[in-house]
């Protein structure tokens, strides 16, 4: 059985910084990419940064997050990282790690989504 664990949340001043790492564990056949989404109470869920697993890494952000966090990988570790910088109130809710890929080679890729990790920032 595959699953998505995040890590990494907590309560952060604004400008302060906050690593989340998010494990896909479980017997994985193949990944194609990594992602994390955030929600904030009362909005939709929305994508802030995703990147693919290939030899040449592709990375995109929301225009909200650009130059303040960065996602990074390793594959090894099926594991994926959000380093966020620079931390404003607005970028607080709750923040969810989804990998789209496939446990069993006979399956079509699909999303995966772990149980969320929350972030808040307050001073």
């Amino acid at each position: 059985q595959v699953q998505l664990v995040e890590s990494g949340g907590g309560l952060v001043q604004p400008g302060g910084s906050l690593r989340l790492s998010c494990v896909a564990s479980g017997s994985w056949f193949r990944i194609t990419a990594m992602a994390w989404h955030r929600q904030a109470p009362g909005k939709e869920r929305e994508l802030v940064a995703t990147i693919t697993t290939g030899v040449n890494t592709n990375t995109n952000y929301a225009t909200s997050v650009k130059g303040r966090f960065t996602i990074s990988r390793d594959n090894a570790k099926n594991t994926v990282y959000l380093q966020m910088n620079s931390l404003k109130p607005e970028d607080t809710a709750v923040y969810f790690c989804n990998v789209m890929g496939t446990a069993d080679w006979r399956q079509p890729l699909r999303n995966y989504w772990g149980q969320g990790t929350q972030v808040t920032v307050s001073s």
